[in-house]
């Protein structure tokens, strides 16, 4: 099958595309290999500096997508008359810089340490965010257990902070269906996440996770079948959005919650181009903690939409809210949140440039792009007979040895990298027997045994 090229505007090149051609010589620009898969956002911003256009070709990486607004949870973006979403940002808008403290939680606990804690606080928080809404629904505010919710708040933060990937599985394989308590639990986790990876200061780290767990408690006040609504009328529209305003006066009701994780709940719907609700508030008047709020919601709901049977790939989540920077969030923080998560989260299935195709189920926060994978499908796609474990750093890293020695030349040696990412559920590939695989057993000998296949 030939390749099938498509012209395209520098300007709207996305992560996961396969760029094949230039407006100019390769020889040229910086890049190595003439074709490559656009990574990360520094190879986007390489690109512009150099070249007006370029050459995709969409049988090998992503094709051109504009953002279908419409298209998305009508959690995310709401279906208004005005279209108001779309709009830049006013230009007389200003927004300070982040202050970002890179490496403020470099330490690093085991993995397979961790988990078994976070299973159990998982669960913990499960039940709190049910509970609470339970009693809040009866409007038994005095019953509401927010001492408790506010200690496993600050013990998940604790968690993540020992652990990123830790929770993230946790998250990442749906056990249960209520779509609320699992949002509100997986959207927490990215905040954290995010939080983590610009160095907010514990307290902060706290307040942002109990704000984003409590964000959709004024929901309990809607009718369900508002809520479940993927078409709502302008009136309807209205109507749902009040559940911010319901949020806000429930919880200055209850006892125990402070005033800063009422902001998070009462901000995290606002847009820097003022496009949200309920004050359309602009730029740098939605505080900090609010603005990471709305983008872990925004997030969430596109890989988590309401109503759907499975999730979206990571990716397209990450290209959608790419798109919206400058308009509904903050260059800086849409750039920042991508690199805090990664392209590949843990617990995304991927395909290798070998064909085969595995479950992401340990980051490498050191290169993002070279996380472990087990293996499950071969070449063929056909299952493998026993899940391979595959550390891509490890393997280049093993590989560049042997090129550097002159043991091996370049042409008998396969480097190993990630193409593209799946939508959960291909290929039938239960994930989470993937991950207890991996993260509830001892990890299986042989893990040279397996590296080496790729070096002769």
């Amino acid at each position: 099958m030939g390749i099938k090229q498509v012209k395209l505007d520098v300007n709207e090149i996305t992560v996961g595309m396969f760029v094949s051609g230039l407006d100019r010589p390769w020889s040229q620009t910086p890049f190595p290999l003439q074709g490559f898969y656009i990574r990360d956002l520094d190879e986007i911003k390489q690109l512009k500096n150099i070249c007006r256009h370029v050459y995709i070709d969409v049988m090998r990486g992503r094709a051109p997508m504009a953002a279908n607004l419409k298209s998305l949870p009508a959690d995310t973006l709401k279906h208004r008359i005005n279209r108001r979403e779309n709009t830049a940002a006013p230009s007389n808008i200003k927004v300070a810089r982040l202050r970002i403290q890179r490496d403020a939680y470099p330490e690093v606990k085991p993995l397979k340490r961790e988990i078994r804690k976070a299973k159990q606080l998982h669960q913990n928080v499960y039940h709190a965010v049910g509970e609470v809404l339970g009693y809040l629904g009866s409007n038994e505010l005095h019953r509401v257990p927010m001492t408790d919710t506010k200690r496993l708040a600050s013990d998940m933060v604790d968690s993540v902070l020992r652990n990123p990937d830790a929770f993230t599985w946790l998250t990442r394989v749906q056990e249960k269906d209520e779509h609320t308590y699992a949002h509100a639990i997986r959207s927490s986790v990215w905040a954290i996440l995010f939080g983590r990876h610009i160095g907010l200061p514990k307290r902060d780290l706290d307040v942002l996770a109990l704000g984003v767990l409590l964000k959709d408690v004024g929901k309990v006040r809607l009718d369900q079948r508002l809520l479940e609504k993927t078409e709502r009328s302008a009136e309807e529209e209205r109507l749902y959005e009040s559940f911010v305003d319901h949020g806000v006066e429930i919880l200055r009701q209850t006892p125990g919650v402070e005033p800063r994780v009422i902001s998070v709940v009462k901000t995290h719907c606002e847009r820097l181009n003022g496009s949200g609700f309920p004050q359309h508030l602009q730029g740098d008047k939605i505080p900090l903690l609010g603005k990471i709020a709305g983008i872990v919601t925004f997030y969430d709901n596109v890989t988590n939409p309401r109503g759907a049977r499975l999730p979206v790939a990571p990716s397209k989540a990450v290209s959608k809210l790419y798109e919206l920077r400058n308009t509904q969030f903050q260059e800086e923080l849409v750039v920042e949140f991508i690199r805090a998560i990664g392209l590949y989260p843990t617990g995304t299935l991927v395909v290798l440039n070998t064909g085969e195709v595995g479950v992401v189920v340990e980051q490498n926060f050191e290169r993002r792009l070279k996380p472990k994978v087990m293996l499950v499908l071969d070449t063929f796609k056909e299952p493998l007979a026993r899940h391979q474990l595959l550390d891509l750093a490890a393997d280049e890293k093993r590989k560049q040895a042997l090129l550097d020695s002159g043991k091996r030349s370049p042409g008998q040696i396969t480097k190993i990298e990630i193409v593209r990412d799946l939508e959960p559920g291909t290929y039938d590939i239960d994930i989470a027997s993937v991950r207890d695989s991996y993260l509830l057993r001892r990890e299986r000998s042989g893990l040279l045994a397996l590296l080496d296949r790729w070096t002769h």
